[in-house]
């Protein structure tokens, strides 16, 4: 297949990818973790530092003004980019599991004794641990979905576990081990027969496959900038407004208030009742710029492009003596784990860092899937619009060469 666009000059927008790394040729297959960031980000931010930095929403002079609008206008190019229905259904966080908190947090003041979360087998610690400390301190039961030996969520199972005492499922969208892409359309279709509010986790889709949040009726969706390209420390909930409207605020200070005396505090309008301090107002506009990014190269092309890349590597790695990966799936996304025989995740990855090659190793957060599965960690390499067949084909022949040597 003809790449959909000019792969080399997407690589130039990328500086880091001209490193060498022990003298080696970057290879970077560690993008389910963090992605690299392209120029026009790194660049934007110099430039908000330099000529924009004010505490926005708060000062009537030109700084804080232009500052503010560009806050502002990004949270509108975020709400475009997943298909929010308005922009004060988009909250800035820190990231996927601040996000995630936020909601677990805040919708647990909505819940009863024995009240019941549904989540699944294939979760990252940042979808389990918050609703295991609200159940804990709420008294709520936790419930899990298992999967299917390919790595697919058990629906049938999901169904039985819904009923009266059911108040929220959380779920990821595509599984940062497996690969998995969820139907998310189907779960929240089943959700809402019985009114329960679905809540998903888009770290590991957001960047791979287009999201439109009204068409999966989601009624949260988060992600974290720093795995679209973005930078560290800004993230999105995104929420409907009626949910919104529902839960108190998650913490208190400056900008979520409207009015403040020492007898009462009135709340702020959306989106800034949850948005406590501060705004990181030089991450939300680098954030859009990066999705601003992607956009002009089409996540449509995106997803088409990276599939083929996946398939690629598959197939390649299953000509490997003793391969197994983990999560087959029949819709994936650029993920796959894997392990070789009996060789040691960890010694395969330090190996191939010497070549050069980034990838990822360990339970990568997902300790009870990995767990269940009968392993302690599994080798991992993920996919980003920048990656090449080329990059594949090194990949292979230096774990060739690190397989020959381990075994």
């Amino acid at each position: 297949m003809t790449p959909i666009v000019d792969i080399e000059k997407i690589r130039t927008d990328f500086p880091i990818l001209s490193d060498q790394i022990f003298g080696k040729p970057l290879i970077y297959f560690d993008n389910a973790a963090t992605t690299q960031k392209p120029r026009c980000v790194l660049d934007k931010m110099t430039e908000l530092y330099t000529t924009q930095n004010a505490n926005i929403h708060r000062g009537v002079h030109h700084l804080s003004q232009l500052a503010t609008a560009a806050h502002e206008s990004a949270r509108q190019t975020v709400a475009d980019f997943i298909h929010a229905n308005d922009a004060k259904e988009i909250i800035f966080t820190r990231g996927t599991t601040e996000s995630i908190n936020l909601v677990a947090s805040c919708f647990s003041e909505l819940c009863q004794a024995d009240d019941e979360i549904v989540i699944t087998q294939m979760e990252h610690h940042s979808n389990i641990v918050p609703w295991q400390m609200v159940a804990e301190r709420k008294g709520l039961k936790l419930r899990v979905v298992p999967i299917d030996k390919k790595g697919d969520l058990r629906l049938d199972e999901l169904e039985k576990l819904l009923n009266e005492r059911t108040k929220m499922i959380a779920v990821t969208h595509v599984s940062n081990v497996l690969g998995t892409v969820n139907p998310i359309k189907k779960i929240t279709a089943l959700a809402h027969t019985q009114n329960i509010p679905v809540l998903v986790d888009g770290a590991q889709s957001v960047a791979h496959l287009p999201v439109d949040v009204q068409d999966l009726d989601v009624d949260f969706y988060v992600f974290s900038g720093h795995k679209i390209y973005g930078p560290t420390g800004i993230g999105v909930l995104y929420g409907k407004t009626a949910w919104l409207d529902k839960l108190p605020p998650y913490q208190g200070g400056g900008e979520m208030i409207e009015n403040v005396t020492f007898e009462k505090t009135t709340f702020n309008k959306l989106p800034y009742k949850f948005e406590a301090g501060t705004p990181d107002f030089i991450g939300s506009v680098a954030l859009a710029t990066a999705l601003d990014y992607i956009s002009n190269i089409g996540l449509e092309q995106i997803a088409v492009y990276e599939n083929e890349l996946l398939a690629y590597a598959t197939e390649r790695m299953q000509a490997i003596p003793n391969m197994k990966i983990i999560g087959t799936a029949a819709t994936k996304s650029g993920i796959i784990s894997f392990q070789v025989g009996n060789i040691h995740h960890y010694d395969l990855g330090m190996f191939l860092d010497k070549t050069g090659v980034a990838i990822r190793t360990g339970h990568h957060c997902a300790q009870p899937l990995i767990e269940s599965l009968g392993m302690t960690g599994t080798a991992r390499i993920s996919f980003a619009l920048y990656n090449t067949k080329a990059e594949i084909d090194q990949f292979i022949e230096h774990l060739e060469h690190c397989i020959s040597i381990l075994n």
